[in-house]
């Protein structure tokens, strides 16, 4: 299923993300409200034991102390990723370049994305494959704010309000083949906290 129009996967930096993302940022990219909610979120959906696996992440995962099973990272910056000490792998991959993740089927419990989900720019493979290395009570929750690198957004992201990213996040996880099972909206002057939660069919 496609989700996008070509126009809308547009950047305005089309240049190579990889070089883009070289250099480490050590940044969170959103307030500490929005990060204590998204900790609070993920506390409230893991349960010990988990297997997580934290899609587009960096060298902070804002992962709860529940004690989990395995965790695995991926990202564009080795740096940042060896950084993570709630990781138990990790691993460098473009998924604008390459949608095919080096997982197996049924791997995880939990599938995280926060504060990235705005550069995919083929989504709804992405979002298969989520689904794919889900178990069949697997959960994925999506989480974003207002911030970005806004040269690395789609066109469909920078064109879109809070609401309708939401809905744009939705479209993503049913193309995907999961449904949507709740959608969260709190706002906040500082960086408003938006959340799309969806499980496996």
């Amino acid at each position: 299923m496609t989700v996008l129009a070509d126009v809308d996967r547009r950047k305005i930096d089309d240049g190579d993300d990889t070089s883009f993302y070289d250099s480490p940022r050590y940044v969170t990219h959103a307030s500490e409200t929005f990060l204590n909610r998204l900790t609070t979120l993920y506390d409230r959906i893991l349960t010990p034991g988990d297997r997580v696996f934290d899609a587009m992440g960096s060298w902070v995962s804002h992962l709860p102390e529940t004690e989990l099973a395995h965790v695995v990272g991926h990202g564009l910056n080795a740096e940042e990723l060896r950084a993570n000490d709630r990781y138990d792998e990790w691993f460098v991959q473009n998924f604008n370049d390459d949608q095919s993740l080096p997982l197996a089927d049924d791997s995880f419990d939990v599938v995280c994305c926060a504060l990235s989900v705005q550069y995919l720019q083929y989504p709804a493979a992405i979002f298969s494959e989520c689904n794919r290395v889900l178990a069949a009570d697997g959960t994925i929750v999506v989480s974003f704010t207002d911030r970005m690198f806004p040269t690395k957004a789609i066109r469909a992201w920078r064109a879109a309000t809070m609401d309708e990213r939401a809905e744009l996040v939705s479209s993503y996880m049913q193309a995907g083949g999961m449904t949507v099972t709740n959608q969260i909206a709190q706002d906040d002057t500082e960086s408003p906290f938006y959340a799309v939660i969806g499980s496996c069919d």
